[in-house]
């Protein structure tokens, strides 16, 4: 799948298949996130594979739009570590385009996923810290749930030339 293929025809997969996903994609998919750009090239990130069934499980109660997480088999926690900010305070764009990077690579290679927000939101914050024993130096951003997918979400257009402008607003 040629990139811009991919960015046109990837959506939030929301509904998976009873079927593993095997550790080689995990990697791959990780690859992707991790060539992510960053600030100073920093890579301010973390990244915490969930695989666990009964901890994906416990995880619809840490967040009101995880339930799908009950289907998924693997998860990955993208997280930014501020002791690895070259640039204080742009942690958030780094680690949000390394969970793009994460959502496309999971596209590409014919699985489903969602990216599910947890910061800024401070209970969420809160909660993940607490359960995946998270230093406090390290700050969830979101949250994918990975699967095979069991629907296929429509892909449409959204281009929309009302929202570009050039040399001003």
């Amino acid at each position: 799948m040629d990139t811009l293929e991919a960015i046109r025809t990837r959506r939030s997969v929301r509904k998976y298949e009873d079927r593993p996903v095997p550790d080689e994609m995990v990697r791959q998919i990780l690859e992707a996130a991790m060539m992510a750009p960053s600030a100073g090239n920093g890579q301010p990130w973390q990244f915490i594979v969930v695989n666990e069934r009964a901890r994906l499980d416990a995880m619809v109660d840490l967040h009101p739009y995880v339930k799908m997480v009950l289907q998924a088999q693997v998860g990955v926690i993208v997280c930014g570590d501020l002791s690895k900010e070259k640039y204080p305070g742009y942690w958030v764009q780094d680690c949000a385009a390394a969970m793009e990077n994460l959502l496309l690579a999971v596209h590409a290679l014919g699985l489903g996923a969602v990216w599910t927000g947890i910061y800024p939101k401070e209970d969420r914050v809160t909660g993940y810290r607490a359960m995946f024993n998270i230093p406090d130096h390290v700050v969830p951003l979101g949250f994918a749930p990975i699967g095979w997918p069991a629907q296929q979400p429509k892909s449409e257009s959204r281009f929309n030339p009302d929202r570009i402008h050039y040399n001003t607003y």
